[in-house]
């Protein structure tokens, strides 16, 4: 793991403690019968970190070059969404938070010999249906934590226009999170950090747009496969 990653981890999980360490010492319990609720709605707001991490081919072009391709920097982006909360027991709760994810990420192609490079900007606007089991811990004054575990497909519904590198419009992660529940007199405010992993290779490898193209061919035949990843940090009101 980067230093730079870990920095911002690190970041990441300090400034939901920091900003909302003030109900955990309040005396009074504020809304003691909320999560005895079967069901209840809400919405989110947020910020996430793209990545995209590419397995290199190490395909030689037409023209002798051999490129490789890389994301040198995360990518930040926003999020809004809802949220529907169904109670499955005490401690367990199954939670689904529909949303749209909005971000970039700035790829850079590099050739091996020369060292000359090319640079593109991936824009997406995804559309998440993350499912989560949420398991909390007990409640203690105004705060209850909690990890939660789930799947989260997610659709690229941005307009796309021939570029170098084109990316597949469905992927489908792995979600792990962790966050707390603060009972605020007349709601729930739930920040939460959440590691996404995509399983699928995002990559468009059939590209007949560029079948008379060998120039710009050359970076796709390059990458063999390109995953995605996310940290997402969220704030809930419910």
């Amino acid at each position: 793991m980067t230093e730079r990653l870990r920095h911002t981890l690190l970041l990441l999980l300090l400034l939901p403690a920091a900003v909302f360490a003030a109900p955990l010492r309040q005396g009074v319990q504020n809304r003691p019968y909320a999560d005895l609720r079967l069901w209840h709605l809400g919405f989110s707001a947020g910020m996430h970190l793209q990545d995209m991490t590419f397995a290199n081919s190490g395909a030689v072009a037409y023209d002798g070059t051999e490129w490789y391709v890389e994301q040198p920097a995360y990518s930040p982006g926003f999020c809004v969404g809802a949220v529907g909360d169904v109670r499955l027991s005490r401690w367990f709760n199954l939670r689904f938070a529909p949303g749209l994810y909005f971000g970039s990420r700035d790829v850079k192609m590099r050739e091996n010999n020369s060292g000359d490079t090319r640079q593109q900007t991936l824009k997406s606007t995804f559309l998440v249906l993350p499912f989560d089991l949420k398991f909390s811990g007990q409640r203690y004054r105004n705060s209850r934590p909690y990890i939660s575990g789930g799947i989260m497909p997610a659709f690229d519904v941005a307009k796309k226009r021939a570029e170098p590198i084109m990316l597949r419009t469905t992927d489908v992660y792995l979600t792990v999170g962790l966050g707390c529940d603060f009972y605020l007199p007349y709601f729930k405010l739930i920040p939460e950090v959440k590691f996404c992993f995509g399983l699928c290779d995002v990559l468009r490898h059939d590209r007949p747009d560029l079948t008379d193209d060998p120039a710009t061919m050359r970076f796709t035949h390059a990458i063999k496969r390109a995953t995605s990843s996310m940290v997402v940090l969220t704030f809930y009101f419910e």
